[in-house]
């Protein structure tokens, strides 16, 4: 016993000393870091001195191409106008994304439901690409594939998102109990392949995010009502988060209005810290616009007339990562890109007939204005690998902690808290070191290069070649090659819509597994699932073909829809729904169910009592009784009891809701049905 407590004794002062070390040798590691990182410019640019971009003219911009499949359903794809000055329209009108929405070959929109969506530049990778993602520390971009015959993989089924979060635990404890015991090298090349697989996804995912969100900002035409452009994009952003795909529908256009209004949070910050230091350190500050006028970027120039001017002013690098231009000499004499332009005396941009000066420009940075907590540098345009030293930083630490020593967080206690101090400093601080992944803004600045056309095709030559040698992924296509693929991916997508055992065959497949979800029980769909991840995949339990799985999915979709509905209006805070929503639209979803509402429509039950409650419309109180009663539950029936119990309520509803009891033959079960005293419905 005393040998045990004085163990643990020893042990806990060695614990403590190791934490002290780890912590003092991560700080060292940061000081030491800190020191090339610290000399990269911190600079902001007069928002007077340079020209707005000007935004391209909406409607000529982008293209959609509907495509009807055999069995009810219909595949729109978006095209993006991307050369103007080529001839061929194929080259021209580039398709971009893709989604297949399964109508059940009515033009009834209760019933639809968003299946597939393909981003046409997301590829299956080659074996090269695959091998080299297999490397550990391989942090380059390998080579580009040549050409896809294979229907595009999609990024998601929309209709399924749970499935994907189920198959990546199911990856994760594979990894942990089969992989990682068999020594650095697995655990390492596994961890690698699985880590670039996963960022090649995440890079296309936000391109079609950025593209869908542009589509929607210059009113083109409406293929997607707002709540299914909603549910794509809330679900695309949710693939980054672990449990993301079991999100309740009703709560994703919230999630998504978040999201979106951080990210214009962290755009305005940015914004303003950028012109700002561009500002005090002499610099010309110029956003790049997508053709929606959002700006997503930002480039630093310096003026060539202005060097040798400011060699004696400190200058403040700091945000800015990029090394004093005022006392670089290469710039006296620089060959790279550079451009011409016109300022008036008070070095404004000058317009047509008025005094101008020519004014050298040369291009000093170009930053992601979404990054959380700093301007993210991008392209350094005298040191082409400083932005990737950046984004190696954080890889590089994760790399070597989690597959090289396998340290955790939860078990590693030195670790845990040397970490968390470089963690604090670094992002305290502002560095541009151990910080988020730029793969989001990378992604957002292919689409820009190849959208906006203001840009100078030189200049967008030379970011584009620059993007190439900053990328980390093995597993990434150049953009010229993505034009390529993307072409090829389409015909290939188009043609498997075409075969007879193509994309109908498949809708009908997954159809039938849609019907399991009406046959059987919550355990027996726990097992299904269950037996599918474990087979990983091979396993897809299908209820048998029947002439009527089409009538019986449109009544289930229906009954979904109007319950979707239903709760969104009880659920939005309104006291009175009489003032906010419209009585009719809710009128229309409650005599749905009354006409056609089950048992198994629990979800809607509650919502009911609700608006019972918060209406003053005598019609919308029917309804709400008569869909209680046809829906006829455990939970449908407590609540009329409720109702018919409840204080200050008229004495003739609380008959009427009686009546409905009875007309059921349960009139003798209100007590054992309400359980509990009587109460207000709103409360649930």
């Amino acid at each position: 016993m005393l040998e045990g407590i004085k163990g643990s004794g020893m042990n806990t002062r060695t614990r403590f000393i190791e934490t002290c070390i780890c912590s003092l040798l991560l700080v060292t590691l940061l000081s030491v870091l800190a020191v090339p990182f610290q000399s990269v410019a911190n600079a902001q640019t007069q928002t007077d001195n340079q020209p707005a971009v000007p935004s391209q003219s909406g409607p000529d911009l982008f293209r959609v191409e509907r495509m009807q499949i055999e069995g009810g359903a219909e595949l729109l794809t978006i095209r993006a106008k991307l050369d103007q000055e080529s001839a061929d329209p194929d080259r021209q009108w580039m398709p971009l994304v893709s989604v297949l929405r399964d109508t059940l070959g009515d033009a009834q929109p209760e019933n639809d439901r968003l299946r597939y969506i393909w981003s046409l530049t997301y590829t299956r990778p080659t074996v090269w690409q695959r091998v080299s993602g297999a490397v550990p520390f391989l942090y380059t971009h390998v080579g580009n594939k040549q050409s896809a015959s294979r229907q595009p993989p999609p990024l998601m089924d929309l209709a399924a998102a749970d499935h994907e979060v189920w198959n990546k635990i199911w990856w994760v404890s594979m990894q942990g109990m089969l992989l990682d015991p068999y020594g650095v090298a697995v655990r390492a090349s596994t961890r690698s392949y699985q880590k670039n697989i996963s960022d090649f996804r995440k890079s296309h995912v936000v391109q079609a995010l950025s593209l869908l969100a542009l589509y929607q900002a210059l009113g083109h035409e409406r293929i997607f009502n707002d709540a299914e452009l909603k549910e794509i994009q809330a679900r695309l952003i949710l693939t980054d988060k672990t449990f993301g795909g079991l999100v309740d529908e009703l709560k994703l256009p919230r999630f998504y209005q978040k999201e979106n209004a951080r990210v214009k949070d962290n755009r305005g910050h940015n914004w303003e810290l950028l012109r700002q230091q561009a500002e005090a350190n002499g610099l010309y500050f110029e956003p790049l616009e997508m053709p929606d006028g959002s700006a997503t970027h930002a480039l630093l120039w310096i003026a060539k007339a202005d060097l040798g001017t400011r060699s004696e002013d400190r200058y403040n690098g700091r945000f800015l990562n990029i090394a004093n231009p005022w006392t670089d000499k290469r710039l006296l004499d620089w060959h790279g890109y550079s451009e011409t332009r016109s300022f008036d005396g008070e070095h404004r941009p000058a317009g047509d007939g008025e005094e101008a000066n020519e004014v050298e420009m040369i291009p000093l940075a170009l930053y992601g204005l979404d990054h959380p907590k700093i301007p993210a540098l991008l392209v350094d345009f005298r040191d082409t690998h400083n932005p990737k030293r950046r984004e190696m930083s954080r890889r590089v630490l994760e790399d070597v902690t989690k597959n090289v020593l396998a340290l955790s967080r939860f078990g590693d206690l030195p670790y845990f808290v040397g970490r968390s101090v470089f963690d604090f400093v670094t992002g305290r601080r502002g560095m541009d070191i151990n910080q988020p992944s730029r793969l989001k803004t990378y992604a957002q600045l292919k689409l820009l290069l190849s959208l906006n056309e203001s840009l100078d095709p030189d200049l967008r030559s030379e970011i584009t070649n620059r993007l190439e040698i900053v990328s980390l992924n093995p597993l990434e296509n150049s953009v010229e090659a993505e034009r390529k693929l993307a072409q090829q991916q389409y015909q290939a997508l188009v043609d498997y819509a075409k075969r007879p055992d193509g994309l109908a065959a498949k809708l009908a497949q997954d159809r039938r597994v849609e019907m399991t979800r009406l046959e059987h029980d919550k355990p027996a769909q726990i097992f299904f699932r269950l037996a599918n991840v474990l087979s990983f995949g091979k396993y897809v339990h299908r209820e048998s073909d029947s002439p009527n799985i089409t009538a019986r999915l449109d009544l289930a979709r229906q009954r979904a829809f109007h319950t979707l509905f239903l709760r969104e209006v009880a659920q939005s805070g309104a006291s009175q729904i009489d003032t906010v929503w419209s009585l009719d639209e809710v009128k229309r979803s409650l005599r749905f169910m009354a006409e056609h509402g089950s048992p198994s429509d629990a979800k809607a039950v509650r919502p009911m009592a609700r608006i019972f409650v918060r209406t003053n419309d005598d019609e919308t109180r029917r309804a709400c009784l008569a869909a209680l009663s046809q829906i006829n539950n455990n939970k449908a029936r407590a609540e009329l009891v409720r109702i018919s119990e409840l204080k200050g309520l008229d004495q003739s509803w609380r008959d009427l809701s009686t009546q409905y009891l009875s007309a059921s033959g349960r009139v003798s079960d209100q007590t054992s049905v309400s359980g509990t005293s009587p109460g207000n419905p709103d409360r649930h």
